[in-house]
């Protein structure tokens, strides 16, 4: 049998040998879609029907995981993953550490886009609006029922900093550990509070047959009520 031997120089890597195709990707999606009868009068009420559906049924990961884009006084865009914590009719609440930069952001550029991408179910929302901090008080409300560790760790991190290493972290987590065991009330870092994003329109996408997908977007009419516009796919 002859021997195959690769040379050096031509850079072939295990990432080259193994890795897929992305063009070549495709999933057929769901036949049934959504159509404009089948809508909640606004969209909070939509989105409390489909989380509760990616929660239940889809049995999805975290369905309250969202990518939260934001863009500083210049524009460039910055995204994350974050986790939603409330919603009602005044919009959509999640919590950081003020100094971060999604916060930077939003200090100087409170328009914000929410994504929710629960792909196992060929489902999108996407909510775009204005982003608002929330009161002390609703803050503090919210930080006594996260557990002992996560109510240190907002005082451990300085997020979006520069740090030298692990180390440094860790060991000012067990500072904060020793300085405040477990069953001992933990003070709400001056620093850290949540976000409300008031929603201007919400798009509700349903993957389709073919890529012909569903898209109804929900937008805010000056009279506060929600006009619904069916967008191309």
């Amino acid at each position: 049998m002859e021997r195959c031997s690769i040379r050096q120089d031509d850079h072939v890597t295990d990432a080259d040998a193994v890795s897929p195709d992305p063009a070549s990707m495709r999933k057929q999606y769901r036949a049934e879609g959504l159509a404009e009868s089948d809508l909640a009068a606004t969209p909070v009420e939509q989105f409390a029907r489909w989380f509760r559906q990616a929660a239940t049924e889809g049995r999805l990961f975290e369905p309250n995981a969202m990518v939260v884009s934001t863009a500083d006084a210049e524009g460039r865009p910055s995204s994350r993953t974050v986790l939603l914590k409330h919603f009602d009719e005044q919009g959509f609440v999640f919590y950081t550490n003020y100094g971060s930069r999604k916060a930077r952001d939003l200090a100087e550029n409170p328009y914000v886009s929410l994504l929710f991408p629960w792909h196992p179910m060929a489902r999108q929302v996407i909510v775009t609006g204005l982003a608002r901090r929330t009161g002390r008080d609703e803050t503090a409300a919210y930080f006594r029922t996260r557990p002992h560790g996560s109510q240190l760790g907002a005082w451990a991190s300085g997020q979006s900093s520069v740090i030298a290493g692990r180390d440094g972290l860790d060991a000012a987590y067990a500072e904060l550990a020793a300085r405040h065991p477990e069953g001992e009330q933990v003070p709400v870092p001056p620093h850290w509070g949540g976000f409300r994003v008031a929603p201007q329109a919400v798009e509700f996408w349903q993957g389709r047959e073919n890529r012909l997908h569903d898209r109804l977007r929900y937008v805010a009419e000056a009279d506060g009520n929600w006009r619904v516009e069916r967008l191309s796919p």
